[in-house]
C-alpha cells in the first residue's frame, strides 16, 4: 500500500488537472483554485523536512575534517539569521537586515562574479572554428556583440543585422526549443499519470 496510495492520488489528481482545463465553468475554477492552494500549503510543509535535511547533512560532516570549517560557518550562519529574524528586538535595530545586506548579499555578488569567469571559459572553448556551425556561432556573437559597441558609420548596418539575428534565427530557434520542452513535459506528465514514471517517489 506503501507504493500503490501514492500512485493511486498522483493518477486521480492528474486526470482532474488535466480535464478540469478543458471544462469551462464556476466548478472547475473552484477545483483549480481548491487543489492550487493545497500544493502551496504542501510547498510550505516541506520546508521544515527540507531545513532537517540541511541541518542533519550538515552535521553529520562536521564529522569530516575536509569538510568541517565549511558545514560550521553553514550551520552558525543558518542559526544566527534564524534567531535575528525571530527576535522583535533585533529587528527593530536592524540586526536581521544589516547581516542580510552586509553579509548575504556580497556572498551571492562574489559567487555571480566568479559564475563570469566560467561563462567566459566556456565561450572560448564553445567560439573555436573548428567546423561550420562553429564558425557561424562565432560570427553570430561577433555581431551581437558589436550592437553595445560604438561603430561609427556602421552602426546602423549593425543594427540592422542584429534586427534580423534575433527577430529570424533566433526566435525560430527559441520557439522549436519552447516547442520541444512543451512535448517533453506533456510525455512526461502522461506517464506520471499512468504510473510509468515513478522516480518521484524515491525508487525507478
Amino acid at each position: 500500500m506503501k507504493r500503490e496510495i501514492p500512485l493511486m492520488i498522483v493518477t486521480v489528481t492528474g486526470i482532474i488537472m488535466f480535464v478540469q482545463y478543458f471544462i469551462p465553468s464556476n466548478f472547475s475554477e473552484d477545483v483549480f483554485t481548491f487543489l492550487q492552494d493545497w500544493v502551496m500549503i504542501i510547498g510550505i510543509l516541506s520546508l521544515p523536512l527540507g531545513i532537517w535535511s540541511l541541518v542533519k547533512a550538515n552535521t553529520q560532516k562536521l564529522k569530516v575534517p575536509d569538510e568541517r570549517f565549511y558545514s560550521a560557518v553553514l550551520l552558525i550562519g543558518f542559526l544566527v539569521m534564524v534567531v535575528s529574524g525571530w527576535m522583535p528586538d533585533w529587528r527593530s535595530k536592524g540586526i536581521h537586515l544589516a547581516l542580510f545586506q552586509n553579509v548575504l548579499i556580497p556572498i551571492q555578488s562574489t559567487i555571480f562574479s566568479l559564475l563570469a569567469f566560467f561563462v567566459a571559459s566556456a565561450a572560448y572553448r564553445a567560439f573555436r572554428a573548428r567546423s561550420v556551425l562553429a564558425t557561424i556561432l562565432l560570427l553570430t556573437a561577433f555581431i551581437i556583440m558589436f550592437r553595445l559597441i560604438p561603430t561609427g558609420p556602421f552602426a546602423d548596418i549593425n543594427n540592422w543585422l542584429v534586427e534580423k539575428i534575433l527577430t529570424i534565427p533566433n526566435m525560430a530557434a527559441k520557439r522549436a526549443i519552447a516547442m520541444g520542452l512543451a512535448l517533453g513535459a506533456a510525455a512526461t506528465a502522461i506517464k506520471i499519470i499512468l504510473g510509468i514514471e515513478r522516480t518521484y517517489m524515491g525508487r525507478d
